[in-house]
């Protein structure tokens, strides 16, 4: 039953193909699977970055948020070189996919499983320490897959289908942001009430990863997703016909690197972006400013307010979007001005180092962050033939990768 189901598949895809019209997409169901595996693959940091009170208190004599930032970002870029130069052309983007969101399960099971076995809410146990930055680092392993295919299916796809994805990585955000301030309300502030909260954080987050499983294998049953994989398919018979094309390793690198080339003023803005974004997100505003008033609640404001402003940003693309490649660009470089205006609310005037001026440059680095984001990466793979989308795609995560990881080391800075 199956396989006729499959036939019929195949046939009204090729039915299709032959009329030039792609199928709807039915209460817009294609759209919201990729919302919710493009908030998936970031679930898991946003998990670990927003437990960092439980971490904090139980392992006092460490920076939780630069050291999982590292680990996270670096273990992340060096898998996804691995996978970009040797690995992606042998395997296909759902096995490396459903890999990932394995992977991200296991890692979130680890904290709870070792709090409730070993910890318990003991202070400076750093042997558990030890195990927690290694559930980081799979994480990180995890995003690598899950993200570069991901974004590379999307890539493949109408532009509203990459925004879905951007859209949804700004929405995990404010889920764990509204988490953790209902944790913090509800739950006391003492050993058990934060255990209460890190377990929650995680077992929300494992919820995730499942949906996200069952989301990724939905999409592939899709009829607009597999339209458009038909018409990669045939963009890529015609590329291949008459031509010794087999994808060999040295063919795949040269390949790759001919996209890169194509997209590269893309990854150098998306590079910029987030190496901006990660050198002052989470770190400065969770441990380098300070409000008498707010007291703790100040850090989990700001990261709040960061996280609405980039899911509003990530949005805005639906309804109007700059066309111009150079203008996304300039844009990314102009960031670098967030630099000296937030070192100015730590070291500045009085008036500057109130709750509302790094209020407001929050909001403007989570605005902007979003937007320029959703711009670059619904442009880059369309300025590629579709049969290379995919990999425009991946090669674009690398750069964004690439640029998470500097700002985890930039981030240090602000501590000398």
């Amino acid at each position: 039953m199956g396989e006729v189901g499959s036939e019929k598949g195949e046939e009204e895809t090729a039915f299709l193909l032959e009329n030039g019209h792609p199928p709807e997409d039915g209460f817009h169901l294609a759209y919201v699977v990729y919302f919710i595996l493009g908030a998936g693959f970031l679930v898991p940091w946003n998990a670990f970055i927003t437990a960092v009170d439980y971490f904090s208190y139980i392992y006092p004599d460490v920076s939780i948020d630069r050291i999982f930032a590292v680990c996270y970002m670096f273990c992340a870029l060096i898998f996804l070189v691995i996978m970009v130069g040797w690995w992606a052309h042998r395997s296909g983007a759902s096995v490396r996919v459903n890999s990932g969101l394995v992977i991200f399960v296991i890692s979130l099971l680890i904290v709870p499983v070792l709090d409730l076995a070993y910890v318990k809410g003991q202070r400076g146990l750093y042997s558990a320490y030890d195990v927690t930055v290694f559930a980081v680092v799979l994480a990180g392993i995890g995003d690598a897959l899950v993200q570069g295919g991901v974004i590379g299916s999307a890539g493949e796809l109408p532009e509203r289908y990459m925004q879905a994805v951007v859209a949804g990585t700004a929405a995990s955000g404010v889920l764990v942001s509204i988490m953790r301030i209902l944790t913090k309300a509800v739950f006391p502030q003492d050993a058990p009430g934060l255990r209460k909260s890190a377990h929650l954080y995680f077992a929300v987050s494992i919820l995730t990863m499942v949906l996200c499983l069952f989301c990724y294998n939905l999409a592939h049953h899709l009829p607009v997703v597999r339209y458009y994989k038909a018409v990669r398919a045939r963009a890529e018979a015609n590329e291949r016909e008459g031509k010794d094309l087999s994808l060999t390793g040295s063919v795949w690198r040269s390949t790759l690197w001919n996209i890169v080339t194509r997209v590269k003023w893309f990854g150098f803005g998306i590079f910029l972006i987030y190496a901006v974004t990660l050198s002052i997100f989470p770190g400065y505003l969770t441990q380098d400013v300070h409000s008498e008033a707010l007291k703790d609640w100040y850090s989990i404001i700001l990261i709040a307010t960061y996280n609405v402003f980039d899911l509003v940003g990530k949005c805005l693309p639906a309804v109007y979007m700059v066309q111009s490649e150079a203008g996304a660009i300039m844009g990314a470089v102009a960031r670098l001005l967030f630099f000296p205006l937030f070192l100015a609310c730590m070291h500045g005037p009085e008036m500057l180092r109130t709750e509302i001026p790094v209020t407001v440059l929050t909001s403007l680095l989570g605005l902007t962050n979003g937007y320029l984001t959703s711009v670059l990466m619904i442009l880059a793979p369309k300025s590629v033939p579709i049969q290379h989308s995919e990999t425009a795609g991946i090669a674009i995560v690398l750069f964004l990768v690439l640029g998470l990881a500097c700002g985890s080391v930039i981030s240090w800075f602000w501590v000398i």
